[in-house]
């Protein structure tokens, strides 16, 4: 198998720039309806849904690696980083360490790329890592580094990166591209392509032993933040976790070839994807509030815990409605409060209700903010 790597046209990556023109609108739209919406959100509010858009993102990010972290934790160390206050709970090194790459991409997004930003980040990613050698700097090693799965003796391998003797001089390369094609660059390419390649570019080069996923994805957020000047809380981890085989397929895909436009159309359609997500989200956010303010004081402890047990299954809501079942498991109470309890919110509003005997079940009458 020959990769790209190993083509003589590398790494200049070829795509048909006008297959792209019409998603490079959108991307541009749909990020100015973004920031406008933010806008119209309190500042205590803007510091709540920051906190809780990166926290996903970083929960995310480690869970298309197969890592599951804690989110409390995470969001308590963004809280911290932030200066947003909080608990000073001991947070595990896992969390703090992906929250602190976080936080520094937020941060730093306007900067140019550098050895010694990669190192940071990669320090930041595998803090309390094991059995990793070479930490905050490029690997190292001997071996041949593949992405390889299946069972001992039938091994598929994915991909093979450049040896490791060839990674400083490529990701020189790598960092000349990547500031050169920015918005005030040599050569500044639109955001989509530009963070698309970024992606694919930093994924075939493989520089570090382990992390390398995290922080291409990083790069991507960069990337799109520095065409909007500004930090996008764009819900791209999130997005791709939703369908990381398709995204680990693509990959594959195309680390065979240097002509990448169809790489780079699936990874613009994801990114729309993603910002519509993150507007998803916001609105949901916003609904949630007015949802407090309207029924605060008014619902009885029981009340308060199960609709904000619903809520924190976010915008796409509690899977199936909320039965008498869930409400009893999630409060404590008995069948008779239940349903006082039940019939109350929903004469109060705060609930609707479906069907009949075990097949009745409860809604959230979250508020509308399309008119906003």
């Amino acid at each position: 198998m020959t990769w790209n790597w190993q083509k003589p046209d590398w790494p200049d990556f070829t795509y048909n720039e006008h297959a792209l023109k019409e998603l490079e609108e959108k991307f541009l739209l749909q990020s100015g309806e973004f920031i406008g919406a933010f806008r119209h959100i309190g500042a205590d509010e803007q510091d709540a849904l920051k906190i809780e858009l990166i926290s996903d993102e970083a929960l995310k990010t480690s869970e298309i690696e197969g890592e599951f972290l804690n989110r409390a934790s995470i969001q308590a160390s963004l809280r911290r980083q932030m200066g947003l206050g909080g608990e000073a709970a001991r947070v595990p090194p896992r969390e703090r360490g992906v929250s602190e790459m976080m936080v520094d991409l937020y941060a730093t997004f306007d900067e140019a790329l550098t050895k010694s930003s990669l190192s940071r980040w990669h320090t930041m990613v595998m803090t309390g890592a094991s059995g990793v050698e070479t930490v905050g700097d490029y690997r190292i090693h001997e071996e041949p580094m593949q992405i390889v799965s299946g069972a001992a003796g039938r091994e598929k391998i994915h991909f093979e990166a450049p040896p490791s003797r060839h990674v400083a001089a490529e990701m020189r390369k790598y960092a000349g591209w990547f500031n050169d094609s920015a918005p005030a660059g040599k050569k500044p390419l639109t955001a989509l392509i530009r963070s698309g390649v970024a992606h694919l570019y930093f994924e075939s080069i493989h520089p570090f032993e382990d992390g390398n996923g995290r922080i291409g994805r990083a790069l991507s957020e960069k990337v799109l933040a520095q065409a909007l000047g500004q930090p996008t809380l764009i819900a791209l981890a999130y997005t791709i976790e939703r369908d990381r085989k398709a995204y680990y397929d693509m990959l594959e895909t195309s680390n065979k070839e240097n002509e990448i436009t169809n790489w780079l159309l699936w990874f613009a359609e994801t990114v729309l994807e993603a910002q519509r997500t993150t507007m998803k989200r916001v609105e949901f956010f916003i609904s949630r509030a007015r949802f407090h303010d309207r029924f605060r004081d008014k619902l009885n402890k029981r009340q308060e815990k199960a609709i904000s047990r619903m809520f924190r299954e976010g915008a796409d809501g509690f899977r199936g409605g909320l039965s008498a079942e869930n409400y009893i498991s999630i409060t404590g109470a008995s069948r008779a409060t239940t349903t006082r309890d039940l019939q109350d919110l929903v004469a109060r509003g705060a609930m609707t209700r479906t069907g009949e005997r075990k097949h009745t079940r409860y809604w959230l009458c979250i508020p509308s903010t399309a008119s906003d």
